[in-house]
């Protein structure tokens, strides 16, 4: 974009205008008023710092008009923001207060905005350049980081040495000897994740942490060649650092690399850069819901092992009672367990052993057991979440009990429980948004009917058009971008997010049985 003069015949309107925008500066500012009306000229920087101070009082609301897509009034918008909204210093507490944790005793504490203050950065995204390596991208909160010092990632408890700084352009990178309160900058090769907070050893501080949602759509997929082996490898590896709603596991049962993520989309993306950017090819099959299981009834149950082969035996008795998560099936909540996508979320483990039944030095291996029998359910080998499991009861071997026959009888007493606990399987809900024009709106409505959605709302819009809100089943959302266009003759545009997990069908739970049966 370039700045020019203004056209001789538009020079008295843009005068006229600009008489109006003073006018309207005068009537919220006493300065301006009065040098105004004594016919004096006004200097920019006067009227910027009044447009400033009307803009941080809310009298005022500064309007720009431009077109990103041509790229015609972006830089003046940016300076505006710059130049008229408020710093973290230009509100009063507890407004420009970030509030974190200490890492050691979880007592809360407050971070604020200033230079002056202990360093406080949050990492809020990663990336790997194909040029310089590993980018951290952070926001610098209260203090300064400064090249070549050393601060401590107070997410891992580590030390770590910050290399070089970088701010960073839309075609370019500019390096700096710091970064200041307030700024967004990123530091090469360092070793951090998405969400972990930098900090100043003489105050630890952990930072509000970035709630994930948990993947619920996954594709296997399989390297075409021996070569892409070990490069599929190393660019999942990567892709998982930078993307934390990603992940990437083996199907023990099928021997497949399955890849985990929000979406149809999603998951497209990331197989994209896997050919693009890491030059792999892969097969991929077809997108699998994320299923889990659950119970619905609290249950007592127990397994006792006892084995002999020669030597020392092995025997362990474990009591356990079980009974679901009060959250677990309630709309809203299912997910405060399962947003976190973290390995064995939904689960809550007590001990209630009375004496010396069972030695403390083999609880934790109980937990561990049950644990580990949770990543299989009972039903469709789904994943199983929404449990408690207390520990009351069971007795040992002084010679024959170790940790693993513990293991191993806390994993035989789960299975027996869960499968007479009512186990049920649940499934991912998606909240969509439609926006269609009005004539279209019925077959809309009628087609998330049909595919076991619940209509949540129904507004209208500008220009003839109306949105529609439902939770619809992810499993009946695969291929509906191309349905939505056939039925709005192309018209009509569609979000999706994660909501919540429910109890699916009987029909769709007997199909799912069959297919590990």
């Amino acid at each position: 974009p370039s700045i020019t003069e203004v056209p001789a015949e538009l020079q008295a309107e843009v005068q006229r205008r600009r008489e109006q925008l003073i006018e309207q500066l005068a009537d919220v500012n006493d300065e301006v008023a009065e040098r105004y009306l004594e016919g004096e000229e006004l200097a920019p920087e006067l009227l910027h710092a009044a447009l400033r101070q009307a803009t941080l009082a809310g009298q005022l609301v500064p309007f720009l008009c431009g077109t990103a897509l041509r790229n015609k009034g972006v830089p003046p918008l940016l300076d505006a923001i710059v130049a008229y909204l408020p710093s973290p210093l230009d509100v009063p507490a507890p407004f420009f207060e970030k509030g974190g944790q200490d890492p050691e005793s979880g007592a809360e504490l407050i971070c604020q905005a200033g230079e002056s203050e202990p360093l406080a950065a949050l990492v809020f995204k990663v990336n790997t350049d194909p040029f310089v390596g590993r980018l951290a991208y952070l926001r610098v909160y209260s203090g300064r980081l400064r090249r070549g010092q050393s601060v401590v990632n107070a997410s891992r408890g580590e030390k770590v040495r910050i290399g070089r700084l970088v701010r960073m352009f839309a075609d370019r990178r500019e390096e700096v000897d710091e970064i200041g309160a307030g700024d967004i900058g990123a530091v090469l090769g360092l070793d951090a994740r998405t969400g972990e907070t930098l900090c100043a050893a003489e105050r630890p501080v952990v930072l509000e942490r970035i709630a994930f949602p948990a993947p619920v759509m996954s594709v296997a997929v399989k390297p075409q060649s021996k070569a892409d082996q070990d490069k599929m490898s190393l660019a999942l590896h990567r892709l998982t650092e930078e993307d934390p709603t990603f992940q990437v596991r083996q199907d023990g049962r099928t021997k497949e690399t399955v890849i985990s993520g929000m979406g149809e989309l999603h998951l497209e993306v990331i197989v994209d850069r896997m050919k693009r950017e890491f030059n792999v090819a892969a097969d991929v099959s077809a997108p699998q819901v994320a299923y889990y299981e659950t119970i619905t009834r609290p249950v007592t149950c127990e397994a006792r092992l006892k084995r002999q082969t020669g030597g020392h035996g092995q025997f362990a008795h474990v009591v356990l009672e079980l009974e679901p998560l009060p959250s677990t099936l309630r709309q809203g909540s299912a997910q405060a367990m399962l947003r976190t996508g973290e390995k064995g979320a939904g689960f809550v483990f007590e001990d209630k052993l009375r004496g010396m039944v069972i030695p403390r030095q083999y609880v934790p291996a109980v937990e561990a057991g049950i644990r580990e029998a949770m990543e299989e359910g009972v039903l469709a080998k789904h994943p199983l979440v929404g449990i408690k499991a207390t520990l009351v009861d069971g007795s040992y071997h002084e010679v024959d009990s170790s940790d693993r026959a513990f293991r191993t009888a806390a994993a035989m007493a789960l299975r027996d429980g869960v499968s007479r606990a009512g186990p049920i399987i649940l499934e991912p809900i998606m909240q969509i948004e439609v926006t269609a024009p009005e004539d279209c709106t019925g077959d809309v409505i009628g087609d998330l009917s049909a595919r076991g959605g619940t209509i949540v709302g129904i507004g209208p819009r500008a220009n003839g058009l109306h949105d529609v809100t439902a939770h619809v089943p992810l499993a009946a959302m695969f291929g509906y971008a191309t349905s939505l266009r056939s039925r709005t003759q192309g018209r009509g545009v569609f979000s999706m997010e994660f909501d919540h997990y429910a109890q699916v069908p009987a029909e769709t739970a007997q199909e799912l049985m069959k297919r590990c049966a």
